[in-house]
């Protein structure tokens, strides 16, 4: 209970996040490794348009609590619920770009708003 009243915001809602993916059977981001198929689920935490190669490209920050994922859909402008606080279930192919860990145009389900 102490540590509950001494810890930060931050830290409570990381914790809440790594209990989640424990319970929904996914793959904590923290354990994934290069070219591992993974499941994954977390809150993004930004998400922003930066083109790759002069294609559009949706970039977002998925985080569980553990670590943070990029996950990218080329030749997207927007996907409708794609915003940054909403949680996702992603999975995909892990691979290693500039020492971070992305997910390239990945099967996703958006959580419910409610679960939030």
């Amino acid at each position: 209970m102490l540590d509950r009243l001494s810890s930060s915001q931050e830290d409570l809602e990381s914790e809440e996040l790594r209990e989640d993916a424990e319970t929904t059977g996914c793959t904590k981001i923290g354990d994934c490794h290069d070219r591992q198929i993974v499941t994954v689920t977390g809150t993004l935490r930004t998400v922003t348009l930066r083109p790759r190669a002069g294609v559009p490209a949706l970039e977002a920050e998925l985080f569980d609590g553990s670590a943070a994922l990029d996950v990218v859909w080329l030749g997207r402008r927007s996907i409708v619920g794609i915003e940054p606080g909403r949680m996702l279930i992603a999975s995909g192919r892990i691979s290693m770009s500039r020492g971070r860990r992305v997910l390239f145009n990945p099967k996703y389900e958006l959580r419910p708003l409610g679960r939030e």
